[in-house]
């Protein structure tokens, strides 16, 4: 949903919100018929503008399955703050009629005394659902898996098959009813169809005859990354998700692989931006979370920055000598760590798009290398015209010597803008395949290492020029 959208409903939400509010103060028994053209999405906007104490009332006013599917669309803060406000039974008469990985999430949200509590409560079959569910790590296939979907013996014919849907259909909602999975008597994977497949397919045909046989699934224990890479790899609706045996567990639906895209590009960008990912969104992190996902990468970058210092105090007689140089050092250290950053980001995302693999490093620097030395070249006599143009208006005087200035600058940026592009293009490769997160090769931190590298570059350089000249 693209933001203008979302703005959108959020400002029909504001609209809707202040007759609802009127409403459940006056006549609650009314909100339902008033409210059943919204969508659970728009409503559960609306709850979220309504005083904390409403939104309660609000659910309870509502039929029990139009209430739990608003749970599903609540922010996940609000949700957690609503169901630890209820007593265990009514929350779980809410979180049995929501969706069950929908129920799981909700469920890992609050603290574990409260989850027992509601387990507890929940029906029988819905918390042995639940508690399978729980066990897999939120961040893998199982984690993201529902158990709503739809699988038909592979023996049984076309017609067996559509009434079986229909009455899976009817008793209640599968998230993934687009899809039908073929399986044999051990429960195990065998085909996969359409439901417009199925209904097209001849009268009288078995599934076994009819689904496609290459299914791609999952282990519960994969990578949610993996999970998103399929998905898009194989256009698919949904994922299936098996066990050891290959027997179908559940699936991952193409919704819940667009929140684990925009999760991951999240975290990408900000761990790019030189701090821990936060693990809530950004209004809902407390200060003292924030400071410490930030202040930590800012102490490292700082202590690296320390090294700058040292190699400036290194030449500081040559800067003593030649001050002219000092002019340069930013335009210099800068050049390479812009260079390293857009190498990084470059390799990042070929990495994250399985573009490029760790074998290929060496693939890599072989384009990197000759990037980076053309790169320089260019900026180089950006450099070098900017000197001599300099001394032409007489603008700066360079000791009698624009040309080997002129010279020194040139191959310094030449030198440091191609240290830079393989530093950042190798990076998050060194970083893989010491089991780091590539993504921990942010910009600031290409930057960091670049400027000390550069600033040695860069006074080698001059004194081999400048030497009995300038200095």
């Amino acid at each position: 949903m693209s933001p203008e959208q979302r703005e959108k409903e959020r400002s029909v939400a504001a609209l809707v919100a202040p007759d609802i509010l009127d409403l459940l103060r006056s006549a609650p028994a009314a909100v339902a018929a008033e409210t059943e053209e919204l969508h659970p999405a728009d409503l559960a906007d609306v709850a979220e503008l309504l005083p904390r104490e409403l939104i309660a009332p609000l659910l309870a006013a509502l039929p029990a399955g139009r209430a739990a599917s608003v749970m599903e669309y609540l922010d996940e803060e609000l949700r957690t703050e609503v169901l630890e406000a209820m007593d265990a039974e009514q929350a779980a008469g809410l979180l049995a009629r929501m969706t069950p990985d929908e129920r799981t999430d909700a469920l890992e949200e609050l603290d574990e005394a409260t989850a027992d509590e509601i387990l507890e409560e929940l029906p029988e079959p819905a918390r042995r659902e639940t508690e399978r569910l729980l066990e897999y790590a939120p961040d893998t296939a199982g984690g993201l898996m529902t158990t709503e979907f739809v699988s038909v013996e592979e023996t049984a014919t076309v017609e067996a098959a559509l009434s079986a849907v229909r009455g899976i259909a009817r008793a209640g909602r599968r998230e993934a009813m687009g899809t039908v999975y073929t399986v044999d008597a051990r429960g195990t994977v065998t085909g996969v169809l359409s439901l417009r497949e199925l209904l097209a397919a001849p009268e009288g045909a078995r599934l076994v005859d009819v689904a496609w046989t290459e299914v791609v699934s999952v282990p519960a224990t994969a990578d949610r990354e993996e999970v998103a890479q399929l998905t898009s790899n194989y256009d698919l609706a949904a994922v299936p998700v098996v066990d050891a045996d290959h027997r179908l567990l559940g699936v991952v639906t193409v919704d819940d692989v667009i929140d684990v895209i925009q999760e991951e590009q999240t975290e990408d960008v900000q761990k790019l931006g030189g701090m821990e990912a936060l693990e809530e969104p950004y209004m809902q992190s407390g200060f003292f979370t924030l400071l410490r996902k930030r202040a930590g990468w800012l102490t490292v970058l700082f202590v690296g920055e320390m090294f700058t210092a040292a190699a400036m105090a290194r030449y500081q007689a040559e800067l003593d000598s030649a001050i002219i140089l000092a002019l340069f050092i930013p335009l210099i250290i800068s050049s390479g760590g812009n260079s390293g950053s857009q190498a990084t980001s470059l390799i990042l995302r070929a990495l994250a798009l399985k573009e490029v693999e760790l074998s290929d490093w060496w693939r890599m620097a072989a384009r990197e290398l000759p990037s980076g030395l053309a790169l320089g070249a260019i900026l180089g006599v950006v450099g070098v015209v900017r000197v001599m143009s300099w001394h032409a208006l007489g603008l700066q005087d360079f000791g009698g010597h624009p040309g080997l200035v002129a010279t020194t600058v040139g191959l310094s940026l030449v030198g440091v803008v191609t240290f830079g592009t393989l530093v950042g293009s190798m990076l998050p490769f060194l970083l893989r395949r010491f089991g780091f997160d590539p993504a921990s090769a942010s910009a600031p931190l290409v930057a960091t290492l670049v400027d000390v590298t550069g600033l040695v570059i860069y006074f080698s350089v001059a004194l081999v020029i400048l030497r009995g000249t300038l200095l």
